[in-house]
């Protein structure tokens, strides 16, 4: 495995990097939060992003995308989320394209994987019912009616779930809460009947929503997958978004580093810069080093899964593992080199240490993954 990216790989990085500075600096995202924007991402944006073909990364030429791989679409993401770029691309051009292109039947992916292409759609995946990740813990039940199944129950801390068009929903076909066998995966529409979405105000100004649902009516060719194999299948989802979201953390880390290391070299104290004092340079060399190891866990994690590697799993919670940490040392570092100016509405650096406390707990938290890393591993 060479923990490279190819020629086209880093064109798409260049590309991320320059549309991120241009066309949407952290000035954006603060106005997007400011002025208290419903969908906390802009539409005009996201079709510009749709031009460049980012949501059908993951989606088949025949179905309009491109199939430029895991890696392809992370160091996207990865770029985006060095100026906190706000956008559905995570939800929905990394967890719905995926989900669909690679476990929908052929009528689901011709329904909704050209819509995705387009932008015309965006998805969500409702997982998690309280605060703490696990699948297993499924308790929302979806009972068989005839041709349908009636979803009675609530998702909590989902991703886009504020704007999305279409929810995947993990739902309890039998089996008891700790089972991950009896779980099964439905597509519903999010304007059902039944369905009651509250918008979350959180701390990093991102679109997530505690979703409720009320007999809702979900036919059985909605279901993603096989009835009752939504347990391996949402692990095999979330390893492929929790890779994404490692990178997304990556750059968040990156960002934060490299605007302390700015910081650093202009600020004055007894009329010295302080980067020249000696107990600076060595926390701003432990971050870096600590950023180097997650760079190759990260990308670890990426090529394996467009290698289709055996390990991906332990891989997945390693980069996830890897990431949250680094982002949660960097973030509190980088505050603490500015000062009290660091926790002032004035200063970008504080909305990288808001992000990183919300984004190390998304499917699964360093002490989750750690855990599961040495499950994965016989220990």
């Amino acid at each position: 495995m060479k923990l490279v990216l190819t020629e086209e790989e880093q064109f798409l990085k260049d590309t991320a990097k320059s549309f991120a500075d241009e066309r949407s600096p952290i000035t954006h995202f603060r106005s997007l939060r400011d002025h208290n924007d419903p969908l906390l991402w802009d539409q005009d944006l996201w079709n510009e992003m749709t031009k460049l073909g980012w949501p059908g990364i993951l989606i088949p030429e025949e179905y309009g995308g491109s199939d430029f791989g895991i890696t392809g679409i992370s160091v996207i993401l990865n770029e985006c989320a060095k100026t906190l770029t706000p956008s559905p691309l995570f939800a929905t051009g990394v967890i719905g394209a995926y989900s669909i292109t690679n476990f929908g039947t052929e009528e689901q992916k011709q329904k909704y994987l050209p819509k995705i292409v387009n932008g015309e759609l965006t998805t969500s995946l409702a997982i998690d019912e309280s605060s703490h990740h696990n699948p297993a813990n499924t308790e929302i039940i979806a009972k068989k009616e005839g041709s349908n199944f009636i979803v009675n129950g609530k998702k909590t801390f989902v991703i886009d779930g504020a704007s999305a068009d279409l929810i995947i929903l993990l739902a309890r076909t039998s089996g008891n809460k700790g089972d991950m066998a009896g779980l099964t995966l439905f597509l519903v529409n999010s304007n059902s009947k039944g369905i009651d979405k509250i918008k979350l105000d959180m701390a990093d100004s991102r679109n997530y929503a505690n979703i409720n649902f009320s007999e809702v009516e979900i036919p059985d060719s909605n279901i993603l997958g096989d009835l009752e194999t939504g347990g391996e299948t949402v692990e095999d989802i979330l390893d492929i978004a929790r890779i994404a979201m490692a990178s997304e953390m990556l750059g968040n880390a990156e960002a934060a580093f490299e605007m302390t290391l700015d910081y650093l070299k202009q600020r004055k104290q007894f009329g010295v810069l302080i980067g020249s004092f000696q107990a600076l340079q060595h926390r701003a060399a432990e971050m870096f080093c600590e950023i180097e190891l997650t760079k190759s866990s990260v990308m670890g994690a990426m090529k394996a899964a467009d290698e289709g590697s055996n390990e991906l799993q332990r891989l997945s919670s390693l980069a996830k593992t890897v990431a949250g940490e680094t982002l949660h040392l960097v973030s509190n570092e980088a505050v603490q080199m500015h000062g009290g100016i660091g926790v002032t509405d004035e200063y970008d650096i504080g909305f990288f240490l808001k992000r990183a406390r919300v984004a190390e707990q998304i499917f699964g938290s360093s002490k989750y993954h750690t855990e599961r890393y040495a499950n994965l591993s016989g220990f």
